[in-house]
C-alpha cells in the first residue's frame, strides 16, 4: 500500500523525544531497508560507547522468529534495531527479549495505552492482541565484545487491507489511542526505556525487572501448550525464572522451557 501521506522519521525529532539522553545513541534513519537487524550485523558499528540504532520507515525484508516475516507498509509502523554492547567477559545475555518487551510495554503505557500484556518470549500485546515484535540475534565469533542486535516492530496504523496472521488477532496505536503517535517520538520513548532497563540489566540480570515482566504476563496461571521443543507440553504457565526461561506447571512437575523455537498458544 503507496502512502504518500505518511510521517517519515526525523533525526532532530528522535533526538528531542530522547532529551538528555540524545547523546547516548548514533541514530541512522533511512527511508527503506531490506532488514535493519540484518544491516546491522552484517557491518557492526565501531565500540564508541553509544548505543547505535538503524532505524527504516520500511523495511522490504523485515524478520520475526522462526523465519517469519514482518510485513511493513509507508507509515503502518515504527521498525528499528539496536546494537547493545555488554562489559567484556560478561557472560551470554539471557532474557534480552523480555527485557526489550518490558521497555516496549512501558512507553506504551506512558503515552497512555491501556491493557499491554507480554506474552513470552517476543510479542507485546494489548488485549489480546499482537501490537509489536522483537527479534534479538547476537554477534557472532570469539573475542569480541557480548553485543546483541534488538529488532523492533510496532504497529502504528495498520491499512485497512493489511492481512497479517496471528493467532489472537493484530491491533495497532490508531486503534489503540485513537491516533498514532509520530514514529520519530514513539522512536525516541522506546530508547529512552531501553536504555534504563539495559542498565538495570547490565548491573543486576533478568532477576531485577523479573517481577515488572510477570505483572504484565498475558498467560498468567491460563492452560498453555508449547509447540517446537524435542517433544510438545501442556500445563500452566507459572511466568518465567530469573533466566527469562518459561516456567509451567504440568502433570509431571514444573518444567522450564528456554527460548528458541518455540510456540505459546491458549491450550
Amino acid at each position: 500500500m503507496d502512502r504518500s501521506d505518511y510521517e517519515a522519521l526525523d533525526a532532530g525529532a528522535v533526538a528531542a523525544a530522547l532529551g538528555d539522553l540524545a547523546g547516548a545513541f548514533s541514530v541512522v534513519l533511512l527511508a527503506e531497508c531490506d532488514s535493519t537487524n540484518t544491516r546491522l550485523l552484517a557491518d557492526l558499528p565501531p565500540d564508541d560507547g553509544r548505543v547505535h540504532v538503524l532505524a527504516a520507515d520500511v523495511q522490504t525484508s523485515g524478520r520475526g522468529r522462526r523465519g517469519r516475516v514482518w510485513q511493513s507498509w509507508p507509515g503502518a509502523s515504527l521498525t528499528f534495531s539496536a546494537l547493545w554492547r555488554f562489559a567484556p567477559g560478561s557472560p551470554v545475555p539471557a532474557g534480552l527479549s523480555l527485557v526489550a518487551g518490558l521497555a516496549v510495554a512501558r512507553a506504551l503505557e506512558d503515552l497512555g495505552v491501556e491493557g499491554v500484556q507480554l506474552k513470552w518470549p517476543n510479542d507485546v500485546l494489548v488485549h489480546g492482541r499482537k501490537l509489536a515484535g522483537i527479534l534479538v540475534e547476537l554477534t557472532p565469533g570469539r573475542g569480541r565484545t557480548p553485543a546483541a542486535v534488538v529488532g523492533i516492530g510496532i504497529n502504528l496504523h495498520l491499512p485497512p487491507d493489511a492481512e497479517v496472521e496471528y493467532a489472537t488477532g493484530v491491533t495497532d496505536l490508531a486503534d489503540s489511542l485513537g491516533c498514532a503517535p509520530g514514529p520519530s517520538e514513539l522512536l525516541g520513548r522506546v530508547l529512552v526505556q531501553l536504555h534504563r532497563l539495559f542498565e538495570v540489566y547490565a548491573a543486576a540480570g533478568f532477576s531485577a525487572l523479573r517481577g515488572a515482566w510477570q505483572q504484565r504476563n498475558a498467560f498468567a496461571d491460563l492452560p498453555v501448550s508449547i509447540s517446537g521443543e524435542a517433544e510438545a507440553l501442556s500445563g500452566i504457565c507459572a511466568g518465567v525464572d530469573e533466566d527469562g526461561a518459561l516456567l509451567l506447571n504440568t502433570a509431571d512437575g514444573l518444567r522450564r522451557v528456554l527460548s528458541g523455537e518455540v510456540s505459546l498458544r491458549l491450550a
